[in-house]
């Protein structure tokens, strides 16, 4: 997985962070001041990129933690196959890939649409 390390005092609201082995986006971030027994202590909640999931966690705010790499890229739609999959031509390699699309998406052919991947996983970004 591709992933970098990033101390959690570093994460900000809008950005990624690996909860439970899936990529999530930060949507919440709050930390508590430290105690007489302790260090400070942060909690993040997020929802999963690829699965739509809420997760949160509370560590330390020195403590270590992995962020994925996640790609923002530019596409093409070349055919709409149903309501819930279309074909897309990555504007960057010319390659074709099948992708889910979104439940509220209004694609037709010669669409520029932008998709998030990372390690073989895509989503349509809205």
């Amino acid at each position: 997985m591709v992933t970098q390390q990033k101390q959690v005092r570093d994460l900000q609201e809008g950005g990624y962070v690996m909860m439970d082995g899936a990529a999530c986006k930060i949507t919440a971030y709050s930390t508590a001041k430290p105690g007489k027994h302790g260090s400070a202590k942060a909690r993040v909640e997020g929802r999963g990129v690829f699965d739509g999931k809420k997760r949160s966690f509370s560590q330390p705010v020195d403590a270590k933690i992995r962020v994925p790499i996640i790609e923002r890229k530019q596409g093409q739609v070349i055919n709409v196959e149903s309501d819930t999959v279309a074909q897309v031509m990555d504007l960057d390699t010319y390659e074709t890939i099948t992708i889910s699309t979104p439940d509220d998406a209004d694609l037709s052919p010669e669409d520029d649409i932008e998709f998030l991947e990372m390690e073989g996983q895509r989503k349509i970004v809205g």
